[in-house]
């Protein structure tokens, strides 16, 4: 097989298999990256708006069939990515073109009956990625019920670092203080990025912060408790979650509360479902019924919810679950949100946490086909789209031939609105200081404005 590692920084060929919601993100992302890309999906209309809409290549048909993969070019493609509805499907699929082919393979796969044999299928089938986007929303979820005051929690160097985002409290401490008085509290973070009034900025140390910003910064998890405690912002762990809708995301997240004693109450309307539910979970309290009505949410209690997760499949339905629990109660929300349209709109609205599945899978399957591009080593492990897509936040490895080794941070010709945010060295998280320097095997987390980063040589001017 070809290696991955072994071209130069230039588009890949790749087929995606699969347009619906996150196979079209991430053509829309990948298509950015100028990578050479053809669609397959057996609805022959679906196909033709994508390709209508963007520079893509489009074969209509089973993207499992020989014939229809020919078609599309996998005998010269560098990378199928299969993101069908069906797991099967995109297994078969991926199967298939490491036959025909000699590319890489990327499937979404989501069924709760496959998530513990993840490893193995990714090892007997050859797959690079296996990917389910339901799991890896309900790990984020509980992230953020582990820290309610976060709106967002980016997870770095396999746990040990974060980025957390925060809105300063109106009359906190924090209101007028400049970044570099922030050493005063003793805590070991960086500030990476701030929103103000729609302006993002990647700020230096004369920079003031004020009330309502909108701030990003990176931590260990410890410090981040710290930091939240000296700057007199509660952020105990939730108690207790009420989750509304019984699918695959409710079952992952239930799962995962449980496992950390929190309580667990669960709507869900249709009876067979919940029977279900109530078998695979069994400390959970599993309710059947429209988690939809006023009436009922009153009854069991939504005025003590610590924290409210509406899952269900409408985005619409799942807003207005949220705004009625912030009226009714003083719950941690987060919402989750199917589409990308009306970004502005959703912003404006008093959602707690926004949570967007497609994204979370995009951001994995683009971070992979990055470090498919690198030409000097320097793999990325980690890739994070912060503030709707206006500021990345990356983790890569670096190897010992990267020419961003061995000299002083202050002295590296660095690109401007960008941030070296952490360095982890061993296990160790390093906060970098100017007389800080890269090593060989550090991975090292860069927060910037700028996209399309590859390697880590990319940070240079």
């Amino acid at each position: 097989m070809k290696s991955p590692f072994s071209k130069k920084v230039q588009g890949l060929k790749i087929i995606i298999v699969g347009c619906g919601k996150v196979g079209t993100t991430l053509v829309e992302s990948l298509s950015k990256e100028k990578h050479d890309i053809t669609v397959v999906d057996i609805n022959p209309q679906v196909v033709q708006r994508v390709t209508g809409t963007y520079d893509v290549m489009g074969i209509p048909g089973n993207g499992a069939s020989y014939s229809v993969q020919i078609d599309a070019g996998i005998e010269n493609a560098d990378l199928i990515i299969a993101v069908t509805e069906s797991d099967e499907l995109n297994l078969l699929c991926c199967t298939i073109a490491k036959k025909v082919g000699d590319c890489a393979a990327v499937a979404r796969v989501r069924n709760p009956d496959y998530s513990a044999e993840l490893s193995y299928l990714r090892d007997q089938l050859g797959i690079s990625l296996i990917i389910n986007p339901e799991l890896e929303t309900a790990s984020e979820i509980a992230r953020l019920l582990r820290l309610p005051t976060a709106l967002e929690i980016s997870s770095f160097a396999k746990g040990h670092a974060e980025i957390v985002k925060f809105r300063i409290p109106q009359g906190n401490v924090l209101h007028e203080m400049k970044l570099a008085s922030l050493a005063e509290f003793k805590c070991d973070l960086l500030i990476c990025a701030v929103e103000r009034e729609g302006n993002l900025v990647i700020p230096d140390g004369s920079f003031e912060l004020r009330e309502m910003d909108l701030v990003s910064f990176l931590a260990t998890p410890i410090n981040t408790q710290n930091f939240f405690k000296k700057i007199n912002v509660e952020t105990h762990q939730v108690r207790n979650c009420t989750i509304i809708g019984g699918g695959k995301t409710s079952y992952y997240l239930a799962k995962q509360l449980l496992e950390t004693n929190i309580s667990v109450k669960l709507f869900e309307m249709n009876e067979q479902r919940c029977d279900e539910l109530s078998v695979l979970l069994p400390k959970a309290l599993v309710i059947h019924g429209d988690g939809s009505d006023e009436s009922l949410l009153r009854e069991e209690g939504i005025e003590n919810a610590e924290a409210f997760v509406p899952l269900t499949g409408l985005d619409e339905e799942n807003i207005l679950l949220t705004l009625f629990a912030r009226k009714n109660s003083n719950t941690k929300v987060i919402t989750k949100i199917n589409r990308s349209t009306f970004i502005d709109v959703i912003d404006s609205m008093d959602l707690g946490s926004v949570i967007y599945p497609r994204y979370m899978t995009t951001e994995k399957i683009v971070a992979y086909v990055r470090a498919m591009q690198n030409s000097i080593g320097s793999n990325i492990e980690t890739l994070y789209h912060l503030f709707d897509n206006r500021a990345e936040a990356i983790e890569f490895k670096v190897e010992k031939d990267s020419p961003v080794i061995g000299k002083p941070l202050m002295e590296l010709p660095l690109k401007d609105e960008l941030l070296i945010a952490c360095l982890n060295r061993k296990g160790k998280i390093i906060i970098p200081r100017g007389a800080d320097s890269i090593q060989a095997g550090d991975r090292v987390i860069v927060v910037t404005a700028h996209t399309g980063f590859h390697d880590v040589k990319d940070i240079l001017k």
